[in-house]
Formats: C-alpha cells, structure tokens, sequence
C-alpha cells in the first residue's frame, strides 16, 4: 500500500481484512436455506421494479442495466471500501501533499494508515451487521462488483440481515423480504431515472471534501474516537448528548451550506423509498402494516447504549430523522400536487428541495409550481 512519496493515507486493503474478521456471524442457516433466501431475493427485486415504477410514474429504460448484487456482510465491506476509495482520493491526496512537507512525514504515514486501516475496518464490521440493502453508484466496476454500462451503480442486498431482522421481528419472511426489496428498488429507480443525480451528489461530496483544511490528525482522530466507543474504550459518560458526529466535526461555514443541500437531498431520497414502500405495500406485502409498525419500533430504539452512542458519533441518528422528515415532505406534496406534480422535483438540481423546504413542503410547492405556472 505504499507509493512514490510515501505511504498512503488509509491502508484499504487492511480496513477490508480487519472488516471481514471482526464482523459478527450471519443466522445460522443451512446451504439450502442461503440458496432459496438469494433465490427469492432476486426474485423480489424484479418483481419490485414494476411495482415502483407503476406506483412512482418514474419509467426507466436502464434499471435493468444495474445488477442486483445478493452479498454477504464481508461482501458489503468490499463494496463500500471500493466506493469510499474512490471518493475520498481527492482529500487523502490533498492531504497526502500536506503530511509529505513534515519532518518524518512518510515514516508516521505508514503507521497512520495501518492505524486508520484497522479503525475504519472496526467501525465498517459494526454497520456491516446493520445494513439491509443499499444502491451503491460510486465504486468502479471490477469483475466483484459490476456495474451499469452507462455508469449506473448496483443494488447491493444484505441476505444475513435481512434474515436476521425478519427473525429478530418474528414476521412473515417472504413477505418482510419483498418489502426491503421494494424500499432498495426505490432507490436504484431514483438514480436510473434521473441521470444527473448521481452525478450531482458527487459534486457536492467532493465540494464539501475540497473545502476541508482540518490537520489530517484530527480527521484521525475522529475515526479513532469512533472506534474506540465501538470497542468500548471510551470512559463512562463521555459519549453524552454533547458530543457530535464526525461530519458535524469537520465543518468551514461553506461545509455547513453543502452539507444542508445533501441533508436535503439524503432526506428527499430516503423519504421518497419510505413513501413508496407505503404506497405499493398494501397491494403487495399482505402483513405490511406488521412489518411497518414492528420495523419503526426497532429503528427508534436501537439495540443498546452503545449502539446510541455510535449512532450519534457517525451522525446515523441524522439519517433516521431524513427517513422522518422525507416521507412527511413527500407525502404532503403529493396530497398538494398529485406524484406527477411531486415528480417535478427531479427536473433539475434546482428543483431539489431545500432543507428549509423538507420541513414546509408548501415552500417548495409555491417555488417550483408557481413559477412554472406564471
């Protein structure tokens, strides 16, 4: 993992290997059981593509471009390393520039990057036991994990997850299993219907990451203190409602602005995928109104202090709250305008909301419809 000017920022090969040992076991299932759940789970997000795109009016000619990836929990370590690499390597090479001019420089990267190699394998085996699905659009395409043609990404399905929850919840399994198909579907509809989205949010990622100024050591730092609450090195106390997450850490005033228009932009897609697991539900997942209730329930409480503390940390409550806050602002547009009048939303990069709009749907409404209208 080393290069011409020393070693690199993070050793990802050793985040993947530290990921892959410490991550928990998957429910224990026979070789005929993992067969059939990947089965069916395929199966589901076929199925779930007409539904979303009949209940979204979002037609697309390249969702079936993007590969649906059934993966284990070591599987989705790779992928999100893969994605994180990349879109990262901007900052670790700004960065890279920065340390290469200090006494020693080289010598304490190769200890920092082992170091941070094994902090962010601690905290990707943590999320790697919690994550159901996700539609990954930014690691390149390789023989593992391929990709759309055009560009697109590839939806990744967590299969122990998903068999571990629907237990945890004690609900119907094919049914539980369609409906995480249906939320993730969502997603890849999103970003093969709108071209310019995926795009988009890069821009503003990379835009918040080229005005980071911060030493590289705090930036370590942080990564540290997460993985120390992860494996309980943290002092009683210290992880109380006053500490802050680490992208809240990080923050210029220009950070503060791009990182409104992506919480804006987070809570609109993940609202949007609770909406439209709401709407096409009913028709399709006999026990949704189970699943939903018990499904909310576990998201609020999570599963132990520490389990809060880390959510905290890694800004993951934020997320919860964009599932919240998104599914409101959607549903109130839609009774105000109709979906195809809420579909104007992906116009543009101007027609996104607001995060002041998330929270007063009709603000958006007047923006975009009036003025279209006038």
């Amino acid at each position: 993992m080393t290069r011409i000017g020393g070693a690199e920022m993070v050793d990802w090969n050793l985040a993947v290997a530290t990921a892959t040992r410490l991550v928990r076991p998957g429910p224990e299932v026979s070789r005929d059981e993992a067969r059939a759940v990947v089965a069916e789970l395929r199966r589901h997000a076929r199925a779930s593509e007409e539904h979303v795109r009949g209940f979204t009016r979002m037609g697309t000619e390249t969702a079936h471009d993007t590969p649906v990836l059934v993966v284990d929990r070591p599987g989705w370590v790779r992928a999100n390393v893969a994605g994180f690499r990349e879109l990262l390597k901007p900052l670790l090479d700004k960065m890279q520039e920065r340390r290469s001019g200090t006494p020693g420089g080289a010598v304490l990267g190769a200890v920092g990057g082992k170091v941070t190699g094994v902090e962010l394998g601690m905290l990707l085996s943590f999320l790697a036991s919690r994550v159901l699905g996700q539609y990954e659009t930014f690691a390149p395409a390789t023989r593992e994990l391929p990709a759309g043609a055009n560009g697109g990404g590839r939806l990744l399905l967590v299969a122990p997850n998903i068999v571990h929850v629907e237990r945890e919840l004690d609900v119907e399994p094919h049914d539980f299993r369609l409906w995480v198909c249906l939320h993730e579907e969502t997603h890849r509809t999103q970003f093969t219907a709108v071209p310019w989205l995926r795009d988009h949010l890069e821009g503003e990622i990379q835009s918040f990451l080229g005005e980071t100024e911060m030493d590289p050591m705090t930036v370590l730092e942080r990564i540290r203190e997460a993985a120390q609450s992860l494996a309980g090195g943290r002092p009683e106390g210290e992880e109380g409602d006053d500490s802050r997450s680490i992208v809240e850490l990080v923050q210029t005033p220009a950070q503060r602005e791009i990182l409104g228009r992506l919480t804006a932009v987070m809570s609109l897609l993940e609202g949007h995928a609770d909406f439209v697991m709401d709407g096409v539900g009913p028709d399709v997942v006999p026990s949704v109104r189970e699943i939903r209730e018990k499904f909310q329930q576990r998201r609020a409480r999570g599963a132990s202090r520490l389990d809060l503390a880390l959510r905290k940390l890694l800004g993951l409550d934020a997320k919860l709250r964009q599932y919240k806050d998104g599914e409101r602002f959607v549903r109130s547009v839609v009774e105000q305008v109709g979906v195809d009048g809420f579909n104007r939303v992906w116009t543009s990069p101007n027609t996104l909301p607001t995060k002041t709009e998330i929270a007063k749907p009709a603000d958006w409404v007047a923006r975009v419809h009036r003025k279209s209208e006038a």
